[in-house]
């Protein structure tokens, strides 16, 4: 294998949204596309994976400005391919349209 190539653990995605109704928005849940993934049995296999937001503080923190809120994916949302995910902190709204990363573990293959 060659390093030319590129060996990614993970899969990019894009946090939509916040799950919400008509008026009520519900941040405990994020609304997260995953990139080549069209319909909710291909999203099956995401069920269960991790998820990271990494982002770029202000201030150093232990001696980096990255920061990163974790998450877990929990279940397909509607027939398209989005999924809802659970985050230890509920994403910020500056958060909708940007990078996630859906880490290819806890693998059950």
């Amino acid at each position: 294998m060659s390093s030319a190539q590129g060996h990614r653990l993970y899969v990019k995605g894009k946090h939509l949204q916040h799950q919400r109704g008509k008026r009520n928005t519900n941040p405990n849940t994020s609304l997260v596309k995953i990139e080549g993934v069209d319909s909710s049995n291909d999203a099956q296999f995401y069920l269960g994976k991790r998820v990271a937001y990494i982002y770029r503080a202000g201030r150093e923190r232990q001696g980096t400005k990255i920061r990163v809120i974790w998450g877990k994916v929990t279940r397909p949302h509607g027939n398209s391919g989005v999924v809802r995910a659970k985050f230890n902190h509920n994403l910020p709204p500056r958060s909708f349209g940007a990078s996630l990363r859906i880490m290819l573990y806890p693998s059950s293959i």
